[in-house]
């Protein structure tokens, strides 16, 4: 399936230019491997204005199907990202953070510190990913094999669940 993504890294150090971002490219090599053109890549300090004002104005542009995060969804102080994406979302779509928590838990028991959340906004999917690379490439893999529908879905294209009667959504 084709789509539209962006990718917007949330870092204060990232932001100023004091770090570089080597979770972002991965995290947009990755969606662009499962098929998405990546019709914008970011890099905004932890904000929760920048943060909303970021979202909202990629969602509701038309051209983007899918935002992925990287970054602010720990237990830190400036991290905040899932609390600005909560502001933004219309409906949130637990699973998907539940299932990247436990998951990433099976290769580091830290990934429960994650409090990355996703939704949707409009037809546009939002998820929060936590900065690390690790984090980002366990992400990836959990989100391949329920990406396309899940977008599908969000779109209002091929509703139809047949199959065996194993799907749940």
């Amino acid at each position: 399936m084709r789509f539209q993504a962006a990718v917007v890294t949330i870092s204060d150090k990232g932001s100023r230019g004091e770090r570089e971002d080597t979770s972002g490219p991965l995290l947009a090599q990755g969606l662009e491997s499962m098929g998405a053109t990546i019709v914008e890549r970011r890099i905004i300090a932890d904000e929760t204005e920048q943060i909303t004002e970021t979202l909202r104005r990629l969602a509701d542009g038309g051209d983007v199907d899918l935002i992925v995060t990287t970054g602010g969804t720990g237990a830190a102080p400036r991290d905040i990202t899932p609390e600005a994406t909560l502001q933004v979302i219309d409906r949130e779509m637990p699973g998907i953070a539940e299932l990247i928590r436990w998951q990433g838990y099976q290769h580091t028991p830290r990934a429960v510190l994650s409090r990355g959340v996703a939704g949707l906004r409009g037809q546009c999917m939002i998820i929060n990913l936590a900065g690390s690379r690790g984090a980002v490439a366990d992400g990836l893999a959990i989100l391949k094999p329920v990406l396309a529908h899940a977008l599908q879905m969000a779109q209002g294209v091929d509703l139809e669940h047949g199959g065996d009667g194993d799907e749940h959504a």
